[in-house]
């Protein structure tokens, strides 16, 4: 197995420490949170680098390496979903499940896409669009995972109502930021299945 490969690998092992620095309190787990995230985004970036220029690109990185991106995203935003600010607003969560269920599904369904173009001897590049809403995305969800660090592992011990006030802003924030980038994962998903209708419709319409 190549570097990039071990690389891509790295970001699963990343996922799952992440999954207990969120589900788990213990000192500074939201911050270490943060930096597995910042981190395996980083080998992201730099098993692409280095597949397209020093080791190429192999059938195992073409297949592992979007999934590996989308567990890591995944676990993330359904971590989110079982996580609360005591102070500001201690019955929602800190993004709620009608902002990450779409976003899980437009992948689910995009995923799919793909796999039926291969079938077919196709390939589905990344849109413009999609490029974006992967930005929003990691924008989203390290805003969401610095905010948690403050609020629990270096501001818990200011004035109860300062940090009232701190989660507020925050909460509002990362709702607005989720929002969007739900909005356009729905939007860069619709535009896949305009552009490449063909994949699912040309059977029926050879037999008619």
């Amino acid at each position: 197995m190549n570097v990039p490969n071990q690389l891509t690998c790295s970001r699963f092992v990343f996922a799952l420490l992440m999954l207990f620095c969120l589900s788990f309190s213990f000192p500074y787990a939201k911050s270490l949170g943060l930096l597995l995230f910042v981190v395996a985004s980083i080998t992201d970036a730099l098993d692409g680098y280095l597949a397209r220029n020093k080791y190429g690109c192999t059938a195992f990185g073409k297949l592992m390496d979007p999934l590996a991106d989308k567990v890591l995203v995944t676990v993330a935003l359904v971590s989110f979903v079982e996580i609360r600010f005591d102070l500001a607003y201690p019955a929602a969560s800190l993004v709620p499940a009608f902002l990450v269920v779409p976003i899980l599904i437009r992948e689910f369904m995009v995923t799919g896409l793909r796999l039926l173009a291969v079938e077919k001897g196709e390939v589905i590049s990344a849109g413009s669009m999609g490029k974006w809403k992967t930005v929003l995305q990691m924008i989203a969800i390290i805003f969401t995972l610095i905010s948690l660090a403050l609020v629990e592992d270096f501001l818990s011990g200011i004035n109860p109502d300062t940090l009232k006030s701190v989660e507020y802003m925050f909460h509002w924030i990362i709702w607005i930021l989720m929002g969007a980038a739900m909005i356009l994962t729905l939007l860069s998903g619709a535009e896949y299945f305009v552009k490449h209708h063909q994949l699912f419709t040309s059977d029926s319409d050879e037999k008619n």
